[in-house]
């Protein structure tokens, strides 16, 4: 059987107001991974290209690894071997789903390699568990929007209850990534542990205000609704020139400006290609002031999420 290769993208997560419950695919960076039935039983890894020889090449401690594990597991198949060849296209530690991306190019060629037994909705939970190895929490923000495309909300963990949402199709993407790592375990541990009440309530508004304005097509809405009062404040202060990036941002007109993931990269919603150039050549203009490299990419948001290329 041939080998088979997918690209999954890279995604943006919290999307401002919508911590660990809302988040959208974009077109590009993204990684690939090609699989292939192997000589030997069990999830084998090859080879990863592009990491620079950080992560590891034993399966279960390796994100795409780990998913195709669950899954050969909940096949009940222990007999085929599957080998996998990761091409990591995505900087570590920077705020778009790098771990995500890779777990679910893995697992969605293994199943088609398997000749698709389940659905990419199935495959979900598989890629919710390498992503608690990858980082301690089992969230899907990355994962659903990389696995299944566009804008995906969270609704619900226990039971897992995810949903796709319609959206402007004028919605552009400037995300602006500066060249610092910052690991999701850290960016979480800067958390308040508590929070006030009436914090939580603006928080609640501003996203019921934004999947209104997504599902509505209103852009105003959207741009009223992109608001973070819990923990953008925070993880912030961990990003040099944020602030200046965000205000650039801001002057030219983006519907709204906030930390992907847990950041540094940080993303501008805007209308349209020009405008998502326009928007992000500004932010990169502010962060070369604090002495930063940086990488831009300018995205519509991915309606189809990871693509099998071969």
């Amino acid at each position: 059987m041939k080998p088979v290769r997918v690209f999954a993208p890279a995604t943006v997560a919290n999307v401002a107001c919508g911590f660990d419950s809302l988040g959208f695919a974009l077109t590009e960076p993204g990684d690939r991974v090609e699989a292939r039935l192997g000589d030997k039983p069990g999830v084998h890894i090859t080879a990863i290209t592009g990491d620079g020889g950080r992560l590891p090449l034993d399966a279960a401690k390796n994100t795409a690894g780990v998913a195709v594990i669950d899954l050969l597991r909940r096949l009940n198949d222990d007999r085929t071997g599957i080998d996998l060849r990761i091409e990591k296209h995505m900087p570590l530690g920077s705020g778009l789903g790098s771990s995500a991306a890779s777990a679910v190019a893995a697992v969605v060629a293994a199943n088609e390699l398997l000749g698709s037994p389940l659905t990419r909705l199935e495959l979900l939970p598989f890629v919710m568990h390498a992503e608690q190895v990858a980082c301690g929490a089992a969230h899907a923000d990355n994962v659903a929007p990389a696995l299944l495309g566009g804008f995906v909300l969270v609704r619900s963990y226990q039971p897992l209850d995810v949903i796709k949402l319609d959206y402007p199709d004028d919605l552009w993407a400037a995300v602006l990534h500066p060249h610092i790592e910052l690991l999701t375990s850290d960016a979480r541990s800067v958390l308040r542990k508590t929070i006030r009440l009436d914090d939580a309530i603006t928080q609640w508004s501003n996203l019921a205000g934004l999947i209104a304005g997504l599902t509505t097509r209103d852009h105003d809405l959207i741009g009223r609704s992109l608001k973070d009062t819990l923990i953008e404040p925070v993880r912030s202060l961990l990003i040099p020139g944020f602030d200046a990036v965000k205000a650039a941002a801001l002057e030219r007109k983006a519907l709204g400006c906030s930390i992907s993931g847990s950041g540094p990269s940080i993303f501008a919603l805007c209308r349209g290609q020009e405008q998502a150039r326009e928007i992000g050549a500004a932010m990169r203009a502010a962060m070369d002031r604090f002495g930063l490299g940086s990488d831009l990419y300018h995205s519509p948001v991915n309606a189809t999420g990871a693509v099998v290329e071969s």
